[in-house]
């Protein structure tokens, strides 16, 4: 996977929030040990992906 840099390509709108520290620190900590270390907003991403798959998942059961 190609490491991009700045907006995404595809519509999008930005969110900004405040997380404690210990879970940005957790978050930090979780995206190290992945194999391309994304950035921390890719890892929150992809985070959400699956935590939407997961409870969508769920809901149809």
């Amino acid at each position: 996977m190609e490491k991009k840099r700045g907006r995404p390509s595809v519509d999008s709108e930005a969110v900004n929030l405040r997380l404690p520290r210990e879970m940005i620190e957790a978050i930090d900590d979780r995206r190290r040990r992945e194999v391309d270390v994304p950035t921390r907003p890719e890892m929150i991403r992809r985070a959400l992906v699956q935590w939407l798959s997961m409870t969508d998942d769920a809901a149809k059961q």
